[in-house]
């Protein structure tokens, strides 16, 4: 257990199927090959029933799967991704902490960084304006990819085939009338930012807010992160959007791209 200093009103606080939905991974993990519903019981001294509820939650999210051949229950993809993007993301944002501060000093917006994990936008870094125009947005939000521009660019590296089969059910809610609603809307969404490399969105958002973003690249080429400026319509001198707001988030999303690796001419 971590050191963790137990608050007064630990029993109020306390969620014990989270607890014990954790511990399931806990113990999979030192365990270090799949084990038996009941071997999971009998080692969390719980009944076979609690343990099989908690097996057929963590299998339905993808943290646990039934090893092959078997229904002995393993650690799954999920989480295992989970382990490498939280060390992926901790080495970006040390990356790009510098940078994306000093697109906010030189801008005056609210600078952020983001992730794909699965179909959701991941913010990982928020450095807020100084002028009073606050970013609403905190780190570790989440949102799904279609309906944010910096979901756009990082759909992108899919073909629109990959793009129209992985949302051809989703319901698609829009949250104003520039959101794409649709899988083939989508896909001339992502299309577009891979044309243009720059998404400058007026109201995809937010029915009065501008944001431009940009990808990042790693050594290899692919999009691993995309960043922003983004804020209402009041944060921005509309006048000079091309000549000095895209040109600076180029460039940040260059710097931070180079540091991780990436050499565009290569």
């Amino acid at each position: 257990m971590s050191n963790f200093q137990k608050h007064k009103n630990h029993d109020t606080y306390f969620v014990p199927g989270l607890f014990r939905g954790l511990r399931v991974l806990e113990i999979l993990a030192e365990h270090e090959a799949p084990m038996s519903t009941s071997e999971l019981a009998r080692e969390m001294k719980i009944s076979r029933s609690s343990a099989f509820r908690l097996v057929y939650t963590l299998n339905y999210m993808g943290f646990t799967q039934n090893a092959k051949g078997s229904q002995d229950v393993e650690l799954g993809g999920r989480v295992l991704n989970l382990g490498f993007s939280f060390l992926a993301s901790q080495k970006m944002v040390q990356t790009a902490r510098v940078d994306l501060k000093l697109l906010r000093d030189e801008t005056k917006i609210s600078s952020h960084m983001a992730i794909l994990e699965s179909k959701e936008v991941l913010f990982l870094e928020c450095i807020q304006s100084k002028s009073g125009y606050l970013s609403n947005v905190n780190v570790g939000r989440r949102m799904p990819a279609y309906q944010s521009p910096l979901g756009w660019i990082l759909l992108s590296d899919l073909t629109s085939r990959k793009l129209l089969a992985l949302y051809k059910d989703a319901e698609m809610s829009q949250l104003t009338d520039k959101t794409p609603n649709t899988p083939n809307k989508l896909v001339d969404a992502v299309n577009k930012a891979v044309e243009t490399g720059v998404v400058v969105s007026y109201g995809a958002v937010g029915k009065d807010g501008i944001s431009i973003s940009a990808p990042i690249f790693d050594k290899d080429g692919a999009i691993v992160a995309a960043i922003d400026i983004s804020g209402p319509n009041a944060a921005f001198d509309m006048n000079v959007i091309e000549s000095f707001y895209i040109p600076n988030v180029e460039k940040a999303a260059q710097n931070i791209s180079s540091r991780l690796g990436y050499a565009a001419n290569s």
